[in-house]
């Protein structure tokens, strides 16, 4: 008898010591949006779920334990609500990339990885959407 092979997610594996990488991250923050191709998406806002997951470079500057040593995810929380706020979006996609460059704009933030969801559009799954991941340009 063969085992069968399960689709598992792999964890997201951003925190490195041997680095200097924190991981930041902002789970299920979930915002009414307008989004989406169609003129019924147009007419009215609809659910989407945001995920981030923020590689940060660790300055060597100690902490002590000020709010200005790290990245804030309130502030990222507040900015995103802005791009959503923002007017109506067409694509998941262009939501994503707009969030993924806000969280680039903070030169400390190697990486970002947005995933976007749509809620509320089929019955029957769960939910719909993108996942991307972007980088800093190198030359910080």
């Amino acid at each position: 008898m063969t085992k069968r092979k399960t689709s598992v997610i792999e964890p997201l594996r951003i925190a490195d010591a041997r680095h200097g990488v924190r991981h930041v991250f902002v789970r299920d923050l979930t915002l009414s949006a307008s989004i989406g191709v169609y003129p019924h998406e147009h007419q009215s806002p609809q659910r989407v779920r945001i995920n981030l997951d923020l590689g940060v470079r660790e300055t060597g500057t100690p902490l002590e334990d000020n709010l200005d040593n790290v990245v804030c995810y309130e502030a990222i929380i507040v900015r995103v609500r802005s791009v959503v706020a923002d007017g109506h979006v067409c694509l998941v996609e262009t939501l994503a990339e707009r969030v993924a460059s806000l969280c680039l704009q903070d030169p400390r933030v190697l990486s970002v990885r947005v995933r976007v969801e749509k809620l509320d559009v089929f019955e029957d799954a769960h939910s719909v959407g993108v996942e991307i991941e972007r980088f800093s340009p190198l030359d910080r």
